[in-house]
């Protein structure tokens, strides 16, 4: 597996690959990579012939009082873990080569990214889509993966591509789980012990509110009833708890499909997300 990072050596190895015959699919990521991560890598080599992973830490999507910093960062593990899994290429810029002095141009997401995480985390989605933007151009990939964990970006990302007429298919893996449902993240590193055992009251909290939802029980009632378990089973406050159409994500009232369970709660310091389809 070739790491790369200046952009000309990298379209030089992306060239190469596909003269060589075949498809590419890129996988961003910011590193500090789990099972999650990996079944992304596992999809890409499914649908294409060569898999590009990326790893930037992207400061435009972190707000001044978020863990940019303390954001793990372990780029031999990271790449010895991709060469296992048949990676062609570890495209690991560093923040000159992707934000060059006198960068000025982002991509603002708009309605799509303010509410749920993005109300949260002011321009963050704005910081996302600008990164997968200029990721797209650099890799010039045929197939993009993305996690359904984050279900707001990866409909922030369909948008943007759709928007801006990037010629790539975008496709959602499923969430990796551990055995309890908690969904893989790198976050979940900073949990305690006793929070990480506390934390998996939030899956299964979203998932007693899925079926209740599926089963036409008052929506407003669920999502409260919800939240109320999630803060009882040990996290200290919920952001939200919403139903939302799966493709423009606007707040739902009452089941209308495709639809999408949403949420997002803090125990300690520690802010995760999860989300459910609902059947």
């Amino acid at each position: 597996m070739q790491i790369i990072r200046d952009i000309a050596m990298l379209h030089r190895a992306v060239t190469a690959l596909k003269q060589a015959g075949g498809s590419v699919a890129l996988v961003p990521t910011m590193g500090a990579l789990h099972d999650g991560h990996l079944s992304l890598v596992r999809m890409a080599r499914r649908v294409a012939d060569h898999v590009v992973v990326s790893i930037f830490v992207n400061p435009t999507q972190f707000g001044p009082n978020e863990d940019f910093a303390a954001y793990p960062r372990d780029e031999a593990r990271d790449a010895a873990l991709l060469a296992q899994e048949g990676a062609a290429l570890l495209w690991a810029p560093d923040v000159a080569t992707m934000y060059p002095g006198g960068h000025r141009t982002h991509v603002e997401v708009a309605e799509l990214g303010a509410d749920y995480c993005g109300a949260a985390r002011p321009g963050h989605f704005d910081g996302v889509a600008t990164v997968v933007a200029k990721l797209f151009n650099q890799v010039r990939p045929d197939v993009a993966i993305f996690g359904e964990k984050d279900w707001q970006q990866l409909a922030i990302v369909r948008r943007m591509a759709r928007d801006l007429d990037f010629a790539i298919d975008i496709l959602g893996a499923p969430i990796a789980r551990d055995a309890d449902g908690l969904a893989l993240s790198s976050r979940n590193a900073y949990l305690s012990a006793q929070q990480r055992a506390a934390a998996a009251a939030f899956p299964a909290a979203l998932q007693a509110a899925a079926r209740a939802i599926a089963d036409g029980a008052d929506v407003g009632e669920t999502l409260a009833n919800a939240s109320a378990a999630i803060v009882g089973g040990g996290f200290d406050s919920v952001d939200y708890v919403a139903l939302a159409d799966a493709d423009s994500l606007e707040r739902l009232t009452a089941l209308r499909h495709p639809a999408r369970l949403l949420a997002a709660a803090r125990i300690g310091k520690t802010r995760l997300i999860d989300n459910l389809p609902i059947a």
